[in-house]
C-alpha cells in the first residue's frame, strides 16, 4: 500500500470498518455552475413557444386584412399583437404584424381620403 498521512489512515480504516469501498479516496464537488450566455439570441431561439406563433399570426392576418378593411382599427390592433408576438417569441411574425400595420396606417390617414 501507499503511504498515507495520520488522517487518510484514519479514513481508511472508519472505510474498512463501516464496508465503504477502500479505493475510494477522491474529494468531489458539486461547485460547477452553468456556463454564462452573453448573447440573447440563444434565448430567443429557445423561449419561442406556440403562444408566440398563434398571436402572431393572428397580428399578421389583422395586419393584412386591415389593407382593405378599417385600417386604423385594425393596423392598430396589428401593431399591438405584433408587439405581443415579438415579447412571447415569435420575432419574424411580429415584425411582419408590426410593419403592415403602420404601412396600413399610413395608407389609410394620408392617402385614403384623395380617393
Amino acid at each position: 500500500m501507499a503511504d498515507y498521512n495520520s488522517n487518510e489512515r484514519d479514513d481508511l480504516q472508519d472505510r474498512e470498518q463501516y464496508g465503504s469501498p477502500k479505493d475510494y479516496l477522491e474529494e468531489t464537488s458539486a461547485e460547477i455552475a452553468p456556463p454564462i450566455r452573453f448573447s440573447n439570441r440563444e434565448r430567443h431561439i429557445e423561449g419561442e413557444r406556440e403562444g408566440g406563433k398563434g398571436i402572431g399570426i393572428t397580428a399578421l392576418i389583422l395586419s393584412v386584412l386591415s389593407l382593405f378593411f378599417w385600417p386604423i382599427l385594425l393596423g392598430a390592433v396589428g401593431i399591438v399583437m405584433g408587439f405581443m408576438a415579438r415579447r412571447r417569441g415569435a420575432i419574424t411574425l411580429g415584425s411582419w404584424a408590426i410593419s403592415l400595420g403602420a404601412i396600413s396606417i399610413i395608407i389609410g390617414i394620408f392617402i385614403a381620403p384623395f380617393f
